[in-house]
């Protein structure tokens, strides 16, 4: 296979929300350029790009899939990627190695919820942006509402470079405002007829390219004059404006399209042939520490990995973009993460499941490889002249969370190693193995992308898995002071064991006065690793236990802090003082004192008024100010206190404090009732008490499964 220049490789993202066409279109980008024969459709489960099982059942994209055509002398490869935001960790990754985005907009609904969420990463890699309006061939089409809903959200940037003659069911024609010709296609679509732009549309269209020559010229000093003077641009000034505009963030033109009629992408391809920025235009790449690092075809070899993937039968196939130099099969590179060599024995460039061997790919150009051992995700693998490792994607904090067990008990093993691929391929799936609630939790971006996940597990990697509520992780503590003793007594022949403590707990805080009741002879503060602090007071006077057994006190005060008296949670914040107990000469042993020192602690901790403490969040929910009663009204039914509102960028955003045991019922609601419109995050706030009632539920529930 021919391998291109880094002047002749474009790299694209198509982007979108759900059914705007994205694979349709990219199957029609290849048919037009001669890579495949024929088109396939997502109905008959054909194309190219959507050829995962788990697309194919649910007939929408999930991966991104690597693609390419050869267009006139120039290699655009494609990036097909998935509409849901379940699974953005795709979307990323190929935005940031895209050197333009295409966002397809649906004529029938405008802008959609998911768009607005893809927009934000565009937004942040400023990625130079094309809108392509499509399925102009639908009865309810409106294209000038999609523009007008897309200059209204995404700025005046928006330019309008072509616009359809007759959309709806007999749409077959487009006036393009560069060439100011219109295009007229033939029933099956294919190569249009050039045309003069028909009378009754010469004034509108005129109007349209003036404007589209007044946002060229903005971009450049040069090409103002020129308007100034000549009063237009020719062709050629008005492509060069129209991609400085581009690059630098200001201009987004429109394209019109029928991707399933074939309508409009020859001359899309053509303008991203033409104009669109190829790699080497477009900002440089940021190592890890901040520095510039140019697309440079003559720097030192070095590539950054955006995407793993392990497919059945063939192994880990890893997806990079060459940022400097050459990459030549069968060179070796270092893991710049790492610090381990891994030798390229063979390259490829990629059509979804096609992979088509090449010897070289240049600076720019994206590719894949075969069974790297040490190479991941946002690796770079370099020259040892390369300056640094690239900067690395950096992927939203999951919102869902689900706790999983496999079918079979025996597999606990091989789960773990199944997650730890999955995790590999999907970096916004965290797998957290937590001793505290003893479970294995999924957390991921949303209840679809937890079931995929549990799709991929049972039919791919044939593990039958078990989902199960997310335990919350719970602290207990006190709210007064109290009093206990213990007397641990055995006697079984031989020699018995005997150990007795008096002890008093009292709720700890910061800057609390010292105990005075009984003379301190030595404490200890130890700041516990799951939060708050025990203050051991060893106030033993006399003799009546020796030193060397208040460690063993101690570390049953501990056991019994690890799991509480209440719920079974971590305990916290708790003064303990132990000031009085009896010893035998002979039974008297550590084991004796540290159940005595544990039994003692659990009787005054139910003595003093023990209180549940819970996981709160701080979250932020943003929305147009028309869902506001609605998440309001949400926040409120699932036991959250509002702290605050503010606006942004022409949303409201509400502030709120909401328990993790409401967390995730509450984002589901909330895509419920704003379609998916509400974007929440969260962060970990602190831990507060649990309503009275819930405390005594949880309570009895623990004590009946300790009593079994």
């Amino acid at each position: 296979m021919k391998a291109y220049d880094d002047k002749h490789v474009k790299n694209i993202v198509l982007l979108g929300a759900p059914k705007s066409g994205k694979t349709t279109l990219s199957e029609t980008m290849l048919f037009e350029a001669g890579i495949i024969s024929k088109r396939g459709t997502i109905e008959e489960k054909n194309t190219v790009s959507d050829y995962h099982e788990i697309e194919l059942e649910r007939g929408n994209s999930v991966y991104a899939t690597l693609l390419h055509t050869e267009w006139k002398d120039y290699k655009i490869n494609i990036i097909d990627t998935p509409g849901l935001e379940d699974f953005i960790g795709e979307v990323i990754a190929a935005i940031r190695v895209a050197d333009t985005a295409v966002v397809l907009l649906n004529a029938q609904y405008g802008v959609e919820v998911g768009t607005e969420i893809l927009w934000e990463y565009v937004d942040k890699y400023q990625k130079p942006t094309i809108f392509a309006v499509n399925q102009l061939d639908t009865e309810l089409s409106s294209f000038n509402k999609a523009v007008e809903e897309a200059q209204q959200i995404f700025g005046n940037s928006v330019t309008i470079m072509q616009y359809p003659v007759n959309q709806g069911p007999g749409f077959n024609a487009i006036i393009d405002l560069l060439k100011m010709t219109m295009y007229r296609f033939p029933t099956d679509g294919g190569k249009p007829e050039k045309l003069p732009i028909p009378p009754e549309e010469k004034e509108k269209a005129d109007k349209l390219h003036n404007e589209l020559v007044e946002k060229a010229a903005e971009n450049d000093d040069s090409l103002m004059e020129m308007y100034f003077d000549k009063g237009s641009l020719d062709e050629d000034e008005l492509r060069a404006g129209i991609k400085k505009g581009m690059l630098q963030h200001h201009v987004f033109p429109v394209f019109c399209l029928s991707a399933k009629n074939n309508m409009g992408s020859g001359r899309l391809m053509g303008f991203i042939d033409n104009v669109a920025p190829a790699a080497i235009e477009v900002p440089a790449e940021h190592t890890a520490n901040n520095s510039d690092i140019p697309i440079d075809p003559a720097g030192p070899a070095g590539l950054f990995v955006f995407k793993t993937l392990v497919e059945p039968h063939i192994g880990r196939l890893t997806y990079f973009k060459v940022i400097s130099g050459e990459v030549k099969a069968g060179m070796e590179l270092i893991n710049l993460e790492n610090n381990t060599t891994e030798r390229i024995s063979q390259l490829f460039i990629a059509d979804g499941k096609n992979r088509n061997p090449i010897d070289r790919l240049q600076a720019g150009d994206i590719g894949c490889t075969l069974k790297l051992k040490n190479t991941r995700t946002n690796d770079t693998l370099a020259d040892k002249r390369f300056p640094g490792p690239i900067a690395p994607l950096a992927f939203p904090s999951p919102k869902v969370r689900v706790a999983i067990e496999p079918q079979n008990k025996g597999d606990d093993e091989k789960l773990s190693e199944v997650l730890a691929e999955i995790h590999m391929e999907d970096p916004t799936l965290i797998i957290e193995f937590n001793r505290e609630l003893k479970q294995v939790i999924l957390h991921g971006q949303g209840e679809l992308h937890l079931l995929v996940t549990k799709w991929r597990l049972e039919n791919i990697y044939k593990m039958p898995v078990v989902f199960l509520p997310a335990k919350i992780p719970y602290r207990e503590t006190i709210q007064k002071p109290a009093q206990a003793s213990y007397r641990h007594k055995k006697q079984s022949g031989g020699a018995g064991q005997f150990g007795e403590v008096y002890m008093k707990i009292e709720p700890w805080y910061e800057g609390m006065p010292p105990y005075k009741e009984h003379p301190v002879r030595d404490s200890e503060e130890i700041v516990l690793s799951w939060g708050g602090k025990l203050v051991f007071n060893n106030c033993i006077v006399g003799g009546a236990i020796e030193n060397r057994f208040l460690p063993a006190i101690l570390k049953g005060v501990m056991e019994k802090m690890q799991e509480g008296p209440l719920t079974g949670s971590y305990v916290r914040d708790i003064r303990v003082s132990i000031y009085d107990g009896k010893m035998h000469p002979v039974d008297s042993n550590e084991i004796s004192f540290k159940i005595a020192g544990m039994m003692a602690f659990r009787e005054a901790f139910h003595q003093a008024a023990p209180q549940l403490l819970e996981p709160v969040f701080d979250l932020e929910a943003s929305a147009p100010d028309v869902m506001m009663g609605d998440i309001m009204s949400e926040l409120q039914s699932h036991r959250s206190i509002i702290t605050g509102m503010d606006t942004l960028n022409g949303n409201q955003i509400i502030k709120a404090r909401i328990p993790q045991a409401e967390i995730d019922k509450l984002f589901a609601a909330l895509r419920n009732v704003t379609q998916g419109k509400a974007k929440i995050k969260s962060q970990f706030a602190d831990y507060a008490p649990v309503p009275a009632d819930m405390q005594k539920k949880l309570s009895e529930s623990y004590k009946e499964v300790d009593a079994v």
